[in-house]
């Protein structure tokens, strides 16, 4: 099986950068996408980005030129390096991998993480 932690989440004042890791662990052939998304109180989720496993990336509009996603295919790890945070960026933020494992290799499996809080307040 694959397990999937999230970290880096936490209080910071608005402006204020914040950068969020996710690292993905068990019998890992390859993984092809990774996200993240967000969850704000009363608020749907909602993909704040996404990597592919050929580099390319896509974000939702409000967080462009804010947020970037990068990844680290040796360590099985994504990345969210987030900046000019406000209020609205506060939600608990989740992280998705689409996996192809050992005993699967020919598909891709989704896996979440738990989730991390991030808010912006002063």
């Amino acid at each position: 099986q694959v397990e999937v932690v999230e970290s880096g989440g936490g209080l910071v004042q608005p402006g204020g950068s914040l950068r969020l890791s996710c690292a993905a662990s068990g019998s890992i052939f390859s993984i092809n996408s990774m996200a993240w998304w967000r969850q704000g109180a009363g608020k749907e989720r909602e993909l704040v980005a996404i990597i592919r496993n050929d580099g390319t990336t896509n974000y939702i509009d409000s967080v462009k030129d804010r947020f970037t996603i990068s990844r680290d295919n040796t360590k099985h790890t994504a990345y969210l390096q987030m900046g000019s945070l406000n209020s609205e960026d506060t939600a608990v933020y989740y992280c998705q991998m689409n996996v192809r494992t050992w005993l699967q290799f020919n598909i891709g499996v989704d896996y979440w993480g738990q989730g991390t809080q991030v808010t912006v307040s002063s």
